[in-house]
């Protein structure tokens, strides 16, 4: 089983995770994954995936495993964490860890390898959304998972190993250190002033019009002020919600069309480049132990959002020796670019 270790100096968890090192991709990261070659997410192909988690599209009565899906959930088939034992703390001296209990899942987007985002539908889009909410929901019923993450690798510079599109959701122990900054630095800001650092942003942001790639009915998609990458985006509610699990359908419908809508920016601006997703939700708010109300002002200080990050230029030396980022392309430049396509 994989270990969870926690580094004393930063207080960050890592994953160690041994077993996984036997994929053959691991260690092999020098070209895209072919397209065109077998893919094991193909129609047809479900018995070279672990059994599946849940559905979209097939009919009631239709075996599970079988053709007919639009979006189907499978386990990872070398999963970070594994959702066996208890999670069982220990001290070795000074060191904290624990086993590496979780889930890790993969959300096939469509039945055809060649399908992609930024040229969805929005019933297509709805779909793998709906997947999104759907195991967020199921795994935060588990009272071991603290944090349900969901993430789109696409390309090999953003750690993608297979073609067919896909999305992976890893549902962990803990709290993750960038995801509890967010939450701190918002439940900080909200004891001092009483009000949302995310809904004052948002009002300062649409004032100042600058850094606003597009303002919708429902959703904001901006480059942050201080973007780490070039071209970074942010897609944050405008109705001022912790759960993203909790969209309404009107939300879900025009979020599909405003994620495709702004994937389809990146592709054409920037020829088609590499990119990480990531979809930040609230934790599991089920009390944990010893602390039964510490999500108890949630719902005021936080607010979900969803990170595209381009993989432009690469994450060197300074960056990783002071967390510090370089970013060649102001955000306010960047901004204009992505409004003229």
């Amino acid at each position: 089983m994989s270990e969870l270790r926690k580094d004393p100096i930063v207080d960050r968890w890592v994953i160690v995770a041994s077993e996984r090192g036997r994929r053959p991709t691991d260690f092999n990261i020098a070209a895209d994954p072919p397209t065109g070659a077998f893919s094991p997410f193909s129609p047809g192909n479900e018995s070279k995936t672990p059994p599946e988690v849940a559905q979209i599209g097939r009919p009631e009565n239709a075996p599970p495993d079988s053709p007919g899906w639009r979006v189907r959930v499978v386990p990872n088939k070398f999963p970070a964490l594994s959702n066996q034992g208890e999670l069982d703390y220990q001290g070795k001296g000074m060191y904290d860890l624990m086993n590496g209990v979780g889930a890790h899942e993969v959300i096939i987007e469509h039945p055809s390898s060649e399908w992609d985002m930024a040229g969805a539908s929005v019933e297509e889009m709805c779909d793998v959304l709906q997947a999104y909410s759907m195991r967020i929901t199921g795994l935060q019923q588990d009272p071991r998972f603290r944090y349900v993450l969901v993430f789109r690798n696409k390309g090999v510079a953003a750690g993608a190993t297979i073609a067919h599109p896909h999305s992976q959701v890893i549902a962990l122990p803990i709290i993750p250190k960038i995801v509890k900054e967010k939450l701190d630095a918002g439940k900080e800001y909200f004891d001092r002033k009483k009000r949302s650092l995310f809904a004052d942003m948002l009002r300062q942001e649409l004032e100042q019009d600058e850094r606003i790639v597009e303002a919708n009915e429902h959703f904001i998609v901006m480059c942050p002020f201080a973007s780490r990458f070039p071209f970074e985006l942010q897609i944050f509610p405008r109705r001022h919600n912790h759960d993203f699990t909790s969209l309404s359908p009107a939300e879900m419908s025009e979020l599909s069309s405003t994620l495709q809508r702004n994937l389809a920016r990146i592709e054409q601006a920037l020829g088609n480049p590499s990119y990480n997703l990531m979809l930040h939700s609230c934790p599991n708010l089920q009390p944990q132990p010893g602390r039964p109300d510490y999500w108890g002002t949630i719902a005021e200080d936080f607010c979900w959002h969803i990170d595209i990050l381009p993989r432009l230029t690469n994450t060197a030396g300074f960056e990783w020796g002071t967390g510090c980022y370089i970013n060649p392309v102001a955000p306010e430049q960047a901004t204009q670019f992505l409004k003229e396509v």
